[in-house]
């Protein structure tokens, strides 16, 4: 049997049917050109915000290493100072040592006359010495002034000088004078007495010397002196 010959519809209906399909397809790639057209500018913005970032990071960088460069010339100079201050504190040590020895010395010379016109005049010392230094056995005892007298008189006076007298001061010379003997055998059998002579001592120190037997001196014009207690004082023989 003979195949039906298409109609001029059927030709037509095709056409229109095949049109249809094209343009289908077609608004389906602009569709799915849309979309790469969008995600073409994610990627962009993606890619601009990463290279914010970077920037941002390098940016970071950058100061991280300048704070870094900062904090070692701070150490460095903070060192410097450190280093600076402790040479100045070890400079000052050394003055204000240097002064308090200087000023030690001076009061020591001070005393000295004063202090040997009372021991000859007053307690009829005939031997005077200063700044007496003696070893027995490895120890060391040293005497800012020493005088004895033999014979009648028979005694011996320590004299200890301070600029500050403290207690301390007190303790160091009734220590020389309890181990006297040990270091001046020759003198044994003497009565040995004690004075504290000082610039400046206060009167609670001044009252605990005089109660413990130990005469005390203090500075007038210039001149050392001894303190005036009258009889209630009783000087002690060690």
């Amino acid at each position: 049997m003979a195949t039906p010959q298409p109609t001029y519809d059927d030709i037509l209906r095709l056409f229109q049917e095949t049109d249809r399909k094209f343009k289908e397809t077609d608004r389906k790639f602009q569709e799915t050109d849309r979309k790469f057209q969008a995600t073409d500018r994610k990627f962009q913005e993606t890619d601009r915000k990463f290279q914010e970032t970077d920037l941002q990071m390098q940016d970071t960088d950058l100061r991280l290493k300048e704070t870094d460069r900062l904090l070692k010339e701070y150490s460095q100079e903070a060192r410097l100072r450190a280093q600076e201050t402790d040479r100045m504190l070890k400079e000052l040590g050394k003055q204000i040592g240097g002064l308090g020895a200087k000023f030690g010395s001076f009061t020591e010379g001070l005393a000295l006359p004063s202090m040997e016109t009372i021991l000859r005049q007053r307690f009829g010392m005939e031997v005077i010495s200063p700044s007496v230094r003696v070893s027995k056995a490895g120890q060391h005892m040293e005497l800012d002034v020493l005088a004895y007298a033999n014979g009648a008189i028979n005694q011996a006076y320590i004299v200890e000088v301070k600029s500050h007298a403290r207690e301390a001061s007190l303790a160091q010379l009734k220590t020389q004078l309890q181990r006297f003997r040990d270091f001046f055998p020759e003198h044994r059998d003497k009565q040995v007495f004690g004075i504290l002579a000082a610039v400046d001592m206060s009167d609670t120190l001044r009252e605990q010397a005089l109660q413990e037997g130990i005469y005390v001196a203090h500075i007038q014009d210039d001149v050392f002196e001894l303190l005036d207690v009258g009889q209630s004082f009783q000087a002690r023989a060690f």
